[in-house]
């Protein structure tokens, strides 16, 4: 009755959001509305293990695509349909894969794909994704991040931690526009950084928290921008400790200085000494300039898993489990 009380309602005030969200659903009803119609389709909290093809294919002006919390193990090939898509969230189901399809939907925008068992994303998905703004795929399988993923020149928030990360993708310096990047909590794996993480000149926010990092690139010293970084659960030997213990502004200046010193080392290669200033990250010339793109993306929306600082928790995760605010503190 919930149910047919919500399509009356969208039948009789045209209105083009369909929330069918939470109703313990197996399967889907017939709709008695034009499917072509829907912009915004909720059907989070329920217990779908599938979304019919033919469904996929008809949702032509969808915008919103909400599936979170099902029992989705497989995403339709139609997908590719949804040309007008900007938002999918298909957190908190038993998916292991995305289909190739997916890079059609050419127009999205946030891509949330977390508590999954994704042990891979489509080699290919950067290269014809480049208006996505957010990738979170936080708590999966994922052993490295495809190549492509560099090629998404519009992204603002990138949030890969608890996964298995043995390394980040080459060409990391093309995202010019990242503000947030979280590779945290991949343990045992995460062991080095690449040094062109000192061309992301935008970043705000770096978490590489409890991973076995012991050497940080010098480079991140360059970023004027970084306001908080999370560095607790690392092995470090460089910074040392009683660096690492204080304002984010030492570790910064002490990282520099380490970079100047390697700079006069004959062995040191010099590429990355004349691309940091090419990009006028190193020797201090942007001053105070504004440098970070201002199109109204909202960094309220990211938000951290509260409670996961340990390993010992990584088992009480659930994909219902509420997301909230972890509070920060800038060093």
């Amino acid at each position: 009755m919930a149910m047919e009380a919500r399509e009356r309602h969208i039948e009789e005030d045209k209105v083009e959001t369909v929330d069918l969200s939470g109703l313990s659903l197996e399967t889907l009803p017939n709709p008695s509305i034009n499917i072509g119609l829907i912009s915004k389709l909720d059907l989070s909290n329920n217990n779908l293990q599938t979304i019919p093809e033919s469904l996929t294919a008809r949702l032509l002006n969808v915008v919103v695509l909400d599936l979170h919390s099902n029992q989705l193990k497989s995403l339709p090939n139609s997908i590719g349909c949804l040309s007008k898509l900007k938002v999918l969230n298909i957190s908190g189901n038993l998916l292991d894969s995305l289909p190739k399809t997916i890079e059609n939907c050419r127009a999205l925008e946030e891509l949330i794909a977390n508590f999954n068992k994704l042990t891979k994303l489509p080699d290919t998905l950067g290269f014809e994704l480049i208006n996505l703004k957010k990738l979170s795929v936080n708590s999966n399988k994922l052993v490295f991040l495809p190549f492509s993923t560099s090629h998404m020149t519009n992204l603002r928030v990138l949030d890969a931690r608890l996964n298995c990360l043995r390394a980040l993708p080459d060409g990391l310096e093309n995202l010019l526009k990242l503000e947030i990047l979280n590779v945290s909590q991949n343990f045992q794996y995460l062991q080095t950084l690449p040094y062109s993480l000192g061309l992301l000149f935008s970043l705000i926010e770096l978490d590489i928290s409890y991973n076995k990092i012991s050497l940080l690139p010098d480079s991140i010293g360059c970023l004027k921008n970084l306001q908080k970084l999370h560095l607790e659960g690392n092995p470090l030997i460089s910074p040392p400790a009683d660096i690492v213990e204080q304002r984010l502004e030492v570790i910064k200046e002490y990282l520099r200085e380490r970079m100047k010193g390697n700079n006069r080392s004959p062995t040191k290669k010099k590429s990355w000494f004349g691309k940091l200033v090419r990009y006028k990250t190193f020797n201090g010339s942007m001053g105070n300039n504004e440098v970070r793109d201002k199109d109204g993306f909202l960094l309220s929306d990211y938000r951290s898993i509260d409670g996961l600082a340990s390993p010992r928790y990584v088992g009480l995760l659930s994909p219902r489990r509420l997301f909230s605010p972890r509070t920060y503190f800038s060093r």
